[in-house]
């Protein structure tokens, strides 16, 4: 017979230890944030926060790349109906060109904090970079699957950024980006190679500012 405490695996457990710890430590509110985006060739670099209720567990938030789009898309409603609260940052492609991907998804990061309509005192972020906030923040190495805040960060950012890039399919046709949402698919760099590169692409990066100057069909 599987106890109610069952249900609550270790591996659930591990995925709220570092809310614990913080709680523990005295902090009151602790948001998690994750980005989607750095490595496409075209499009944004998204990044999002969640604030989740202290002690929730949601059944499958993992690291967003590990779930399917259908799977991403449920939770994705789920998280925003539990939340207490959700930010969004977005940096665009110039931005990315102007000040350099790690730049922007840094900003990107501050920016969703900003959108929260609850201030944290705590911020657990994927990855080993800061932002620039006094807020206290830890990073933790692939944090999107070891923090259930960084993972329902991860769901919202993704989400967000897809649904975002289907958008400019429709916008910018021939590209593909309804598919391969930005990231270098042979088809997408041959579309650029064809095209030349769109309003949203990333010109300074390798396999874009080759066609610099070529004509967008």
């Amino acid at each position: 017979m599987t106890h109610q405490g069952e249900l609550f695996s270790a591996q659930a457990l591990d995925t709220l230890k570092f809310e614990k710890v913080a709680y523990s430590s005295g902090f009151t509110c602790v948001a998690g944030i994750d980005e989607a985006g750095r490595g496409p060739l075209a499009g944004p670099v998204m990044a999002a926060a969640v604030i989740l209720p202290v002690g929730l567990k949601i059944n499958g938030v993992d690291d967003s790349k590990k779930l399917t789009p259908d799977k991403r898309e449920k939770l994705f409603d789920v998280i925003m109906a539990q939340a207490l609260s959700v930010g969004v940052g977005v940096m665009t492609p110039a931005d990315i060109d102007r000040i350099n991907i790690l730049q922007a998804t840094r900003c990107a990061m501050l920016a969703a904090v900003q959108q929260l309509s609850q201030q944290p005192d705590y911020l657990l972020i994927d990855g080993i970079s800061t932002i620039d906030s006094t807020i206290a923040q830890k990073t933790i190495k692939k944090g999107d699957s070891l923090s259930l805040s960084i993972a329902a960060a991860s769901i919202i950012a993704k989400v967000t950024r897809d649904r975002l890039m289907i958008e400019m399919d429709a916008e910018y046709p021939g590209y593909g980006f309804s598919g391969h949402k930005g990231y270098g698919s042979a088809a997408h760099m041959e579309a650029i190679r064809k095209f030349g590169p769109s309003p949203i692409h990333r010109l300074t990066f390798g396999g874009v500012k080759e066609y610099v100057g070529c004509t967008s069909s």
